[in-house]
């Protein structure tokens, strides 16, 4: 493995470095179509009854319109990133954030249901977005500025997530829930100009053929978790279609690494996930990312209980939205730092750190949530956490991957987080909907306990960021 990631630098560096205004407009673009599509991601979900009662729909098909992104999210995204590096990361750039725009313009229209979850799976294609940005930038931008932009870009991802939560409310109480989608719009159009105009192809590919036979598989494998992870919670965990789903999600992924190993062009190289580097960073981005979808339920929730109930705060949508922002604001500062840290120490410091602030977020609020100081915060502490964390993951994989597998090693790291996030948002809410009310409101009971989850949670994500080789380590294997 380090014979192969020594003959991959010059590979990197075979494309013309970029400077100046130059270097900031990519980065700027990039940013851009990041912030979109993560904006995307989570703006629906606080709209959700909202959208169900305009279009005539239970909250539970209504539901749809998030599981089918994160479904189209996880399939393609690693067949896109993989053939970035097969074609070229611009141009499947430049098409992945026409199919985005595209989406979004339909999801804004959208007269249905129908409609409107087509829209949402083809707006979830723009999950390789971060795979391709980040391959991007590795073969673009001097070596001494990859560690802080690509702290920058994976930062945005937690950014455009918490900003989707504190802006659903006032968007759809002073507009509709179809400015939803007009809005990111916005950012898409300008993040596809730019990648036209303002972004030129790399030299770096890795030549082949697309694994039709593993990206099926893999498709299989994804729904069937995805959607019984999505849908268990409604249909009953131990339901025969949940468990069956399960049990078909498991099997098939077991097999897809077989397959996997046996191909001679694979879509996703399984020998990576030996690499340390690699499959510690997979286990932080499922942990975080559950952790993370898990305050994003959890602390608008408990903001918006009436007061009367002695445990609740009686805050409106957009005032619970609006608690978020220092969460999103943490995740802005602390990105680029732990690029910072990274190019002195390494991946594993930041990541550590994060993960620990994380833990800290969680159980502060488990062990008291009576007062507003600790749910303050605990989201100032998540987003420094997540901010850190996420933006070291990106890098470690950076380190320990072959320049022309960056954007499939990305990408498998993106899922990791996709498929956490669903798992976070489904026993969370499965954790709060226990512990409830006759009257289905929950109980103080089920915030302390689902705090403590996360936590709980949190921790694995230490004893992975623990597992990563260090700074030290990773110079000597290179020497090697």
């Amino acid at each position: 493995m380090t014979q192969t990631i020594e003959e991959s630098r010059p590979a990197a560096s075979a494309s013309p470095q970029r400077h100046g205004a130059g270097a900031t407009l990519l980065v700027v673009y990039l940013s851009l179509g990041g912030l979109a599509f993560a904006v995307l991601q989570s703006l629906v979900a606080p709209a959700l009854s909202t959208i169900g009662r305009e279009l005539g729909a239970s909250t539970a098909d209504a539901s749809w319109v998030i599981t089918a992104y994160l479904l189209s999210a996880s399939v393609l995204t690693p067949i896109l990133g993989r053939l970035g590096d097969m074609v070229g990361k611009r141009r499947v750039l430049i098409a992945v954030l026409a199919i985005l725009a595209g989406g979004t313009l339909l999801a804004a229209l959208a007269p249905n249901l129908v409609v409107l979850i087509v829209a949402r799976a083809l707006q979830g294609a723009a999950g390789a977005i971060l795979p391709l940005s980040i391959g991007i930038v590795r073969d673009e931008l001097p070596h001494e500025r990859v560690g802080v932009t690509v702290g920058l870009l994976s930062a945005i991802f937690g950014v455009g997530a918490g900003v989707g939560i504190v802006a659903a409310g006032p968007i759809v109480e002073h507009l509709s829930w179809h400015w939803l989608f007009w809005l990111p719009l916005v950012l898409v159009v300008v993040a596809l100009l730019g990648s036209i105009f303002g972004i030129k192809e790399s030299p770096v590919r890795t030549p082949g053929r697309l694994d039709v036979l593993g990206a099926g598989i893999l498709a299989v494998g994804l729904v069937a978790l995805l959607l019984a992870v999505s849908k268990g919670q409604a249909w009953g965990w131990g339901e025969a279609r949940t468990v069956g789903l399960l049990v078909l999600g498991v099997v098939t992924l077991i097999v897809f690494v077989l397959v996997e190993l046996r191909v001679r062009e694979p879509l996703i190289d399984m020998r990576l996930m030996k690499v340390r580097g690699v499959w510690a960073t997979d286990l932080v981005a499922l942990i975080l990312g559950f952790a993370m979808f898990g305050t994003f339920l959890l602390v608008p929730t408990l903001l918006q209980l009436p007061a009367a109930t002695g445990y609740g705060f009686g805050k409106s949508v957009s005032q619970a939205g609006l608690f978020l922002l220092p969460t999103v604001a943490m995740m802005v500062v602390f990105g680029p730092l732990a690029g910072l840290l990274d190019r002195r120490y390494g991946p594993k410091a930041p990541m550590l750190i994060g993960a620990v602030l994380v833990v800290v977020a969680f159980a502060l609020p488990a062990l008291g949530h009576g007062a507003i100081w600790p749910v303050l915060a605990s989201g100032v502490l998540t987003g420094a956490g997540i901010g850190f964390a996420f933006a070291a993951m990106s890098n470690a994989i950076i380190e320990s991957v072959p320049a022309a597998q960056t954007g499939e090693a990305t990408g498998v790291n993106a899922i990791a987080r996709t498929i956490g996030s669903s798992i976070g948002t489904a026993v969370v809410a499965a954790v709060i909907s226990s512990h409830s009310t006759p009257r289905g409101l929950p109980t103080d009971d089920a915030f302390t306990y689902g705090f403590w989850v996360c936590a709980a949670v949190a921790v694995l994500a230490v004893a992975a960021s623990l597992a990563l080789p260090s700074a030290r380590a990773a110079a000597k294997s290179r020497r090697r």
